[in-house]
């Protein structure tokens, strides 16, 4: 009877187009979209900041001054530039504001005796700093320009170099390319799965119950001779169905982004994502994700029984989706772990114990008290949806 239920509802779920949309439709988009995207913008400013003539003022009494010579000799490689030269400050503010020039540097008339002394000459910066880009531009040219005259300073002071290097440092990182990017790309994976997961299950939760009631077919089903708990059952299977789903159709729209469209093009970042991509991964996952769902559909249920219209149920879990959805940010924050104490806070455990299957550092054990928290969590979720739905069901029958 379960499953006659289940395949029932089953089909007239997928018959809603909004629960096709939020259940295959946006999962399968989703991650092409945003890895499209951002690849394709953070390109296009690259590819705009290599190629953009920035234009800086430089601002002293004289044009053959050491540090306007050793600027103009830094090669377009790190980025062209076009210099001008001006006595004073004045409307410079102006000019920046305008973006007719981008930078301005004030060179003091004693710097070329200064540095000829072996003295630290102040040179002031004039920038606009909501323009990130060129302040790094600004502080590359510095870097080369400072280079350049501490190595003429050495020659003639006939010094090495390492006299102002006591320490030469050298990092030996033991943590491979997959740990790296899976520390990185482990707190966002869980996010958008829980999301997806989330919305996969609130559609079909809501039309289920408070659009049965709308409909006035839920009563006709509570009057068949059919226990309370095997409508409930079969209902909530459609719903944990429809979340798993919209989880699975979000992991092949990542797999679509990266393998299908090619776009990403950077072969070491490829190879490391296929090492993550394993039956391995994608079993673990689920194994995390079943609870999840169920304890998803557990809260959804009591909130959908008791909505009177589809507007009011939307309404009633909008404010629930903020509450399941803030403990995955904890997958963005540094230094927190999966440990004996994380390992038992619902949600946050998943969201850390992704982040290490992502690693390939996850502690079987730890991953068996994750999945033992959720389930026993999903348990009692269940029991309260049996409880609540039990005496709604009473009322309107």
């Amino acid at each position: 009877m379960i499953f006659t239920i289940f395949k029932k509802e089953l089909k007239d779920t997928l018959r809603d187009r909004r629960t096709i949309i939020a259940m295959i439709v946006v999962p399968i988009l989703v991650f092409p979209l945003i890895i499209g995207l951002s690849t394709t913008v953070t390109k296009h400013f690259d590819e705009q900041q290599k190629e953009e003539v920035l234009k800086i003022a430089l601002i002293s009494d004289k044009t053959d001054n050491q540090f306007s010579q050793t600027l103009a000799s830094i090669p377009d490689t790190l980025g062209p530039k076009e210099l001008i030269f001006r006595e004073d400050t004045l409307g410079l503010r102006k000019d920046i504001n305008n973006d007719s020039i981008q930078l301005a540097f004030f060179i003091p008339t004693s710097f070329d005796d200064e540095q000829a002394e072996n003295k630290q000459s102040t040179v002031l910066i004039f920038h606009k700093g909501v323009n990130v880009g060129n302040k790094a531009r600004v502080q590359t040219y510095l870097s080369e320009i400072k280079n350049t005259f501490l190595t003429q300073r050495f020659e003639r002071l006939n010094l090495d170099t390492q006299l102002i290097e006591p320490i030469a440092e050298q990092y030996i990182d033991f943590s491979s390319e997959k740990e790296v990017i899976g520390k990185l790309a482990g707190g966002v994976l869980p996010y958008l799965f829980i999301i997806f997961g989330f919305i996969g299950c609130m559609y079909p939760a809501i039309d289920l119950f408070t659009g049965e009631k709308e409909r006035k077919t839920l009563e006709t089903l509570l009057t068949t001779p059919v226990p309370r708990w095997k409508i409930l059952i079969g209902k909530m299977l459609v719903i944990v169905l429809s979340g798993i789903a919209a989880a699975s159709f979000s992991l092949l729209g990542l797999f679509l982004g990266l393998r299908v469209f090619n776009l990403v093009d950077n072969p070491a970042i490829m190879t490391v994502i296929d090492g993550i991509l394993t039956p391995t991964f994608i079993l673990s996952l689920f194994v995390l994700l079943l609870p999840l769902t169920i304890f998803f559909a557990g809260i959804m249920i009591p909130a959908t029984i008791y909505a009177k219209s589809f507007k009011e149920a939307q309404s009633v879990l909008t404010p629930v989706n903020f509450v399941v959805i803030l403990p995955t940010f904890i997958g963005f924050l540094p230094n927190i772990e999966l440990d004996y104490t994380t390992a038992v806070i619902p949600i946050v455990n998943i969201v850390l114990a992704t982040k290490e299957i992502v690693a390939g550092t996850i502690d079987p054990i730890l991953m068996i008290i994750s999945f033992m928290t959720m389930v026993a969590v999903a348990a009692l979720s269940v029991l309260f949806s049996y409880k609540r739905f039990g005496k709604e069901s009473n009322i309107i029958s």
